[in-house]
């Protein structure tokens, strides 16, 4: 048996990528995972089958984050799913789910940078609050912030701004629910290879130019985050809340000296 079982997750955006690989980790260990995702139910259907064939078990559930009603399509397809299991209640949260600007300021328009806002900040904070009355006691949020907080990226300001935002949420949230067993953490994962960040990691200059600022000389893999989060979601992370994790390899710590 895993640390997981017997515990329900939803993660959002886990169709592909750093959340496909986070569900995937959470369902090893045991968990009903709830796979979300946007309108790629071809990815959503895969992520669930790869979990099925590993002997764990999962849903998808649809809902287009940034459009009326999604919060609702959302906690439907969540509470029909657990009911279809038998399970009550949900037992760990990750805000995965977002979306990126390669803009420099004088290049955002104002809908880019409310779609910004609508998908990296609203949307978590409404899950968040949407989700309190499910969540068990014990139980665990996890959000997905980015590196980008922590030093300059110009062609990425807007998307800057609003991971900084979901950072800054986790330390008042662990304090409110911490008395209910309840962790709340930040994984501020740097650049990983995803299909999202395709266009960049597939030009050798660019790959070069990010091992070279990064400790341990290589970009992230999907599962070097799923890891950090599934430490965190489990009993070995009861004692870490409000902080903000990297999970970038070191990346930007200072000049890098030959030895």
């Amino acid at each position: 048996m895993g640390e997981l079982t017997g515990r329900t997750a939803l993660v959002t955006g886990a169709s592909r990528g750093i959340g496909r690989a986070i569900a995937l980790r959470l369902a090893a260990e045991g968990a009903l995972v709830a796979v979300h995702h946007g309108g790629n139910e071809e990815a959503a259907k895969e992520t669930v089958a790869r979990i099925e064939a590993e002997g764990g078990r999962a849903f998808a559930v649809r809902a287009r984050f940034g459009e009326d009603g999604a919060l609702d399509r959302l906690f439907e397809g969540l509470t029909t799913g657990l009911t279809a299991y038998g399970a009550e209640g949900l037992d760990i949260l990750v805000n995965n789910a977002g979306i990126l600007s390669g803009n420099p300021i004088a290049a955002v328009t104002p809908a880019e940078f409310e779609r910004l806002w609508a998908v990296n900040v609203s949307t978590p904070f409404f899950v968040i609050q949407r989700a309190l009355p499910l969540l068990n006691d014990g139980g665990r949020i996890v959000n997905t912030g980015s590196t980008a907080s922590r030093f300059a990226v110009s062609t990425q300001i807007a998307y800057t701004v609003s991971k900084a935002a979901l950072e800054s949420m986790a330390p008042s949230l662990a304090n409110e629910l911490g008395r209910r067993g309840i962790t709340v953490n930040t994984v501020a994962p740097g650049a990983v290879r995803t299909d999202m960040t395709a266009g960049h990691t597939a030009i050798p200059e660019v790959v070069a130019g990010l091992e070279a600022i990064t400790a341990l000389g290589r970009l992230g893999e999907p599962e070097d985050v799923a890891e950090v989060v599934g430490f965190l979601a489990g009993p070995r992370g009861r004692w870490v809340t409000g902080q903000t994790i990297d999970v970038s390899g070191g990346t930007w710590l200072g000049p890098i000296v030959p030895a």
